[in-house]
């Protein structure tokens, strides 16, 4: 790689590195296997820069090699048979979550449940990311996106519900 191309990829991956946090934390929860991932999507993203030509903006390219890195990586990881650490293994005890993060962990507890596809279309969804790119990241079509969006929506309302006693709108 050039020392133009290196830098314009560094400053890009630099400014969309949150892209890959999120990722790496819609498919895992143990910490250390979630930087372990992000590494490997790091790689992947520098190893595959000189084919990218700008066909596509750079952060739809970004979540489609992420996305595809996590998939690998999970279907790796269920090989391996990965198991984290049980929470009673901790020593040291969580800190005290606010309101708002108890409705951020159900919703995330809701979303693991998730096949792997949908997992992806509903992240990018909470990404505001449009529907035409969501079709182009996945592979699917526009409208096929919208239909598993109301489909997903449908059924986190359900999990959410069936988790707290208190109505949770994925909606809103």
């Amino acid at each position: 790689m050039t020392d133009r191309l290196e830098q314009t990829f560094l400053e890009q991956i630099n400014d969309h590195l949150g892209i890959a946090h999120k990722v790496c934390r819609i498919y895992f929860q143990d910490q250390e296997e979630r930087a372990d991932l992000l590494q490997e999507m790091l790689y992947q993203l520098w190893k595959s820069y000189p084919d990218f030509g700008g066909r596509s903006r750079f952060t739809t390219w970004m979540y489609r090699v992420c996305l595809n890195t996590a998939l690998g990586w999970r279907k790796k990881s269920k090989r391996k048979g990965w198991e984290s650490l049980a929470l009673r293994h901790q020593q040291i005890p969580e800190p005290a979550a606010d309101p708002g993060e108890e409705h951020r962990q159900a919703l995330f507890r809701a979303i693991a449940t998730l096949s792997p596809l949908n997992k992806a279309i509903v992240f990018l969804y909470l990404d505001e990311v449009s529907y035409e790119e969501i079709a182009g990241i996945t592979g699917l079509t526009r409208s096929n996106v919208s239909v598993r969006l109301v489909r997903i929506k449908k059924e986190l309302e359900q999990q959410l519900k069936n988790q707290t006693d208190s109505p949770y709108n994925v909606n809103s």
